[in-house]
């Protein structure tokens, strides 16, 4: 089983940049691809980007790429979006969530566990 808890949402203005965290439960957290997304108002969920298990492979959406970098500590259970150079389109809820499959999965119907979601706002 695992449990995903976020933070770091906030506000920041356009430009500017945010750290969000999604802590793991459990001793196997090593053996899920982490993943995030995203939701906006009257729009539909975003990938964003995800960290496979296997090896140090990412990949990103074309809307983040170059501003947006996914990370991961196994020895924290902890995997990390930083986010810079923020625009007003990137406002919107950020979900972190696991999944078991070892590629770089970019479905949300390929995660099986999820956090509860964290707020983003970018001022422009």
């Amino acid at each position: 089983q695992v449990q995903l808890v976020e933070s770091g949402g906030g506000l920041v203005q356009a430009g500017g940049s945010l750290r969000l965290s999604c802590a793991a439960s459990g001793r196997t957290f090593s053996s899920y691809t982490m993943g995030w997304f995203r939701q906006a108002p009257g729009k539909a969920q975003e990938f964003v980007a995800v960290f496979a298990w296997s090896g140090a492979n990412t990949y990103y959406a074309d809307s983040v790429k170059g501003r947006f970098t996914i990370s991961r500590d196994n020895a924290k259970n902890t995997v990390y979006l930083q986010m810079d150079s923020l625009k007003p389109e990137d406002t919107a809820v950020y979900y972190c969530a696991a999944s078991r499959v070892s590629w770089l999965a970019s479905g949300a119907n390929e995660y099986e566990y999820w956090g509860q979601g964290t707020q983003v706002t970018v001022s422009s």
